[in-house]
């Protein structure tokens, strides 16, 4: 059997936190001893196998350690107890602009960064107008980097790292920086480098887009190891311990958080008789009907649902605020309808997941994952997949239907 592409054994690593400091050698003299500080335990006996060719996700709040695993898998830091190796050429897009010299124009940087990367000047060259192009700089790669921004440093710092050609690349929350435009060609470079078969380890706070291009995530909580499995499950464990979690009674499923002012009494799936169903037809009417009750005035909240496969993967989401419709101030008991005319899902098995938050979204009063699972059939339909595409074929040159 193939070694993995990462491979990490009890890996543990502690900085000194000072509570006082000599800032010269005259006051250590005088003090007659060393500043005193404590040890922080920042990895505590992390295990992980990366094998090659996964898109492996890191998750976990602010000062969890996730960073500082990626610096030891980079070289950056050493730890004091353990084992990794790292099997194949890594690339690591740690910081912003790390390794770039202000003073230096972004062309000067281009060179000196990917010799820091282990690119010969030739290699460089080769790609140069190519790690140009995708920063989109080219008006401005003979401007000193000190005049560069934070966007248009990180650009072109992922540029460099992304042509290094590397089989094992480490991101640490960099595709949360830059606009629109670049984080779409950070997402299709991702995807391109997964089908190339190269190892992905992506460290973020966006959990969406960690479920979206992780098949494994790995949760790391005050440098303890917490969780390791597929990406939806994670990420529904974390999401759930980062907020006020509900009981479950018995008779229900999935996991439940939020703050309570509003709740989520029931969840009914009805057919297009109005009749509760959990076996649709596919392309034929479904209503998603959500009792809430109101224990506190709440204004302008967001109802929002979401489908997803059996596996776990997202295949749609809204609410009310994206539709455009203002809930203005919930009553102490209210119902809503999610109407679906025709049901665009293909044969399979969907889980529901169900939330009322607030306006912006950030607040969940009463987030339900997972909360109901149905069935879809499929009838006078042979399309493959999970969704129907609406659409019929034509000949190009007469646009007559094909009979």
């Amino acid at each position: 059997m193939s070694e993995p592409a990462v491979s990490v054994e009890g890996l543990w690593k502690s900085f000194r936190l000072y509570h006082e400091r000599n800032q010269y050698i005259k006051a250590a003299v005088l003090r007659g001893r060393r500043a005193r500080y404590e040890e922080f335990w920042a990895l505590k006996g992390i295990d992980l196998e990366v094998p090659h060719g996964a898109t492996y996700g890191i998750i976990g709040s602010n000062g969890s350690g996730k960073s500082t695993l990626l610096k030891c898998l980079a070289g950056i830091l050493y730890p004091e107890k353990g084992r990794m190796q790292v099997n194949g050429r890594v690339s690591a897009l740690l910081e912003l602009g790390a390794g770039f010299h202000p003073e230096l124009s972004g062309r000067e940087n281009v060179y000196l960064n990917g010799a820091i990367l282990g690119m010969t000047r030739k290699e460089v060259e080769r790609r140069f107008d190519d790690i140009v192009e995708f920063a989109g700089l080219e008006r401005f790669i003979d401007t000193p980097v000190k005049n560069y921004s934070s966007g248009m440093t990180v650009r072109l710092g992922f540029a460099i790292a992304a042509n290094v050609e590397p089989e094992i690349l480490l991101i640490d929350e960099v595709l949360s920086v830059g606009d629109e435009s670049f984080q779409r060609r950070c997402a299709e470079k991702i995807e391109e480098f997964r089908q190339d078969g190269r190892t992905i380890v992506f460290v973020s706070h966006g959990l969406a887009e960690v479920q979206r291009i992780c098949e494994t995530v790995a949760w790391i909580d005050k440098g303890d190891l917490r969780m390791v499995g597929p990406a939806g499950d994670v990420v529904s464990a974390y999401s759930g311990e980062s907020h006020d979690a509900f009981p479950v009674g018995p008779q229900e499923q999935g996991s439940r958080w939020g703050s309570g002012e509003a709740q989520i009494t029931a969840i009914h799936l009805l057919d297009a008789a109005g009749e509760p169903q959990r076996v649709f037809t596919s392309l034929e009417p479904m209503t998603i009907r959500m009792e809430i009750v109101s224990h506190v005035p709440v204004h302008d909240p967001a109802v929002y649902v979401r489908f997803d496969s059996l596996h776990g993967v997202p295949l749609w989401a809204t609410n009310t605020r994206r539709r455009g419709q203002t809930i203005d101030r919930l009553a102490d008991h209210e119902t809503f309808d999610f109407v679906i005319p025709r049901l665009p899902l293909l044969e399979g098995v969907y889980d529901i997941t169900a939330s009322i938050t607030d306006y912006a979204e950030h607040h969940p009063y009463d987030h339900w994952e997972k909360r109901v699972r149905f069935e879809v059939k499929q009838s006078r339909n042979y399309d493959l997949g999970m969704v129907y595409v609406d659409g019929t074929w034509e000949r190009a040159e007469s646009h007559r239907p094909v009979t």
